[in-house]
């Protein structure tokens, strides 16, 4: 009896020991004893029948953790760097539907870029709307977009720009007769039905002989060679101008633009006509009409690049 009191006591002692993090050595029944956690080794889950054969890991080595703490994906567990949150969502572009997953945290400019080689449009020139505009700096958590949520991305490439802007066969003819006659821009027939029209209501007041800054708020009161309200917005510390009407805001590159040709108006010479040449000939001119003469130099200086001296 006491010899079995005496085992009990042994087995009870060694079981705590073994709830503690112990190990009990092999073979020896009567007798534990504890081994350091310096040396103690977790045997092979790999499920191998001969326990001679399973392979040991010693505990703290990188291959431990590993296959203690991965998860199921082979992320470790508790590692320092924390995966990301992401989300799914839908993006519509031009009608076309796009599947994107994208880090819950980051910036509407990163998701900017991101699409960029998506839709061929450059983030400097794309509104992202969701529940209204997102701001470059906010994330995607802060303007609270949710898994399946539908975004709305709006923006025009270079050529979309240059496709609008294109003039007929009929107005190509009309430029090169009047390039070759040198008329004034006024007098020319493609510049002439649009300055019969008059003066816009809204046109911003003209000075004649004078050169201003620009202002602080967008020139607008101009019309193109449409008839179209236009609005000129200059964002220096981004090198954009926007170009801006009732339908629709392009973003131009400062530096993607050649040249500027202006004049005056016979009889209105405190206005001017504009032409913003945003491709490589004379064909690819945005025109405005009704530009207040005093902002004509300030206009070309800002988007040329040339320095101003007031």
């Amino acid at each position: 009896m006491a010899s079995d009191e005496n085992n009990k006591e042994t087995k009870t002692s060694c079981d705590e020991q073994i709830i503690e993090g112990c190990a009990v050595l092999e073979g020896n029944k009567n007798e534990c004893e504890i081994i350091s956690k310096e040396n103690f080794k977790v045997p092979d889950t790999g499920g191998g029948e001969d326990a001679e054969t399973s392979s040991d890991m010693e505990l703290g080595s990188e291959s431990s953790i590993l296959g203690a703490c991965g998860s199921m994906d082979g992320t470790p567990v508790g590692s320092f760097e924390e995966a990301k949150e992401l989300i799914d969502f839908k993006v519509i572009f031009n009608k076309k539907k796009y599947d994107i997953c994208f880090p819950l945290d980051d910036t509407i400019l990163a998701l900017k870029k991101h699409f960029e080689s998506l839709i061929g449009v450059p983030a400097s020139m794309q509104k992202v709307m969701y529940k209204g505009l997102c701001k470059d700096e906010k994330t995607l958590r802060e303007v609270s977009i949710t898994r399946n949520a539908k975004v709305m991305v709006v923006g025009s490439t270079l050529n979309d720009i240059l496709a609008v802007n294109t003039p007929s066969e009929q107005d190509l003819k009309e430029e090169k007769a009047a390039a070759a006659t040198k008329e004034p821009f006024c007098k020319q027939k493609m510049h002439k039905k649009i300055i019969d029209k008059g003066l816009p209501e809204d046109a911003q007041p003209g000075i004649k002989n004078a050169k201003d800054s620009l202002p602080p708020y967008p020139l607008s009161g101009m019309v193109n060679k449409s008839g179209g309200k236009v609005r000129l917005t200059f964002k220096l510390e981004l090198d954009q101008v926007w170009i801006g009407t009732k339908e629709r805001t392009d973003k131009i590159p400062m530096n993607s633009i050649k040249t500027i040709v202006s004049e005056p108006i016979e009889g209105h010479e405190e206005y001017h006509i504009m032409g913003i040449q945003l491709g490589t000939t004379e064909a690819s001119r945005y025109w405005l009409y009704w530009v207040p003469a005093q902002y004509v130099d300030s206009i070309k200086d800002a988007i040329l690049g040339k320095w101003q001296y007031f």
